[in-house]
């Protein structure tokens, strides 16, 4: 087994804060705090090229359909990473803080922007009355498969998570429905597991075997952001694995109340 990619803390305990502890837990992003680096960002970086390189039909998928929010998604992306401390922009590449250059007319823009940015990229349009998985480049999913998710509405994508019923389903729908360009959320969630590795992929036939007596806190710092042009809400995924023992005391005994 190779070194886990780890970071050596967690910026935040969803499960010590009541207004995360409970579903769905959005709070409103603060200022310029949409995309994250942090001290697993070369390590994390040069697991998602070599991933994109190795399998790109597992870790992308975009529907002819959502072209559009794709284009606009990119120029966001760039947009963002251009302010960004060690980011190098160019007309024809991107060099990112760890030093490695990124062309930008490579192919799919999914994913581009999947070798630009720490976290995973995903796309919600509004198909009849839910929003529908149209887009993403999903590096590291935690126990989900994309195929299998690529085209549902939400609901769909989350039949197999226990807590999400309809009344839970509709809530969440209202909140896409109510997102607006200026004010986008983020949530967190956070589960102990016994595998570090970041790309777990499962489908939704396969038993669950992987966190029974786990020392590795899995979390995901999870943005819903609406495109102003073409209306699709970003939904962007951040995940940091963390070794139980970095964490601090409080956070540790609140994680063995939770239960999770």
């Amino acid at each position: 087994m190779s070194e886990p990619i780890l970071q050596k803390t967690l910026p935040f305990a969803p499960w010590m804060d009541p207004r995360t502890a409970r579903l769905p837990g959005t709070l409103p992003i603060d200022d310029d705090d949409w995309l994250r680096q942090d001290d697993a960002f070369a390590a994390q970086m040069a697991e998602r090229d070599r991933l994109i390189e190795r399998s790109p039909e597992v870790v992308h998928r975009t529907l002819e359909s959502a072209r559009p929010a794709v284009a606009e998604l990119f120029v966001r992306v760039l947009d963002e990473v251009r302010n960004r401390d060690g980011y190098r922009v160019g007309a024809e590449a991107v060099v990112r803080p760890d030093g490695v250059e990124v062309p930008l007319s490579s192919g799919e823009p999914m994913l581009t922007l999947g070798r630009l940015v720490q976290e995973d990229l995903c796309l919600m349009e509004k198909v009849g009355d839910e929003h529908v998985l149209t887009a993403a480049c999903l590096c590291f999913p935690a126990s989900w498969s994309l195929d299998e998710k690529i085209g549902r509405p939400l609901i769909g994508i989350h039949r197999t998570v226990k807590p999400y019923d309809a009344d839970l389903a509709r809530r969440v729908q209202r909140m896409f429905e109510a997102i607006r360009p200026e004010n986008p959320l983020w949530r967190m969630n956070a589960l102990v597991y016994r595998d570090p590795t970041l790309f777990q992929p499962r489908r939704e036939g396969d038993p669950r075997v992987d966190r029974t007596g786990g020392s590795y806190l899995r979390a995901e710092r999870q943005c819903l952001m609406r495109l102003s042009e073409t209306r699709a809400v970003v939904f962007s995924i951040h995940t940091y694995v963390v070794h139980l023992d970095d964490l601090d005391s409080a956070a540790r005994e609140g994680l063995a109340e939770a239960r999770l």
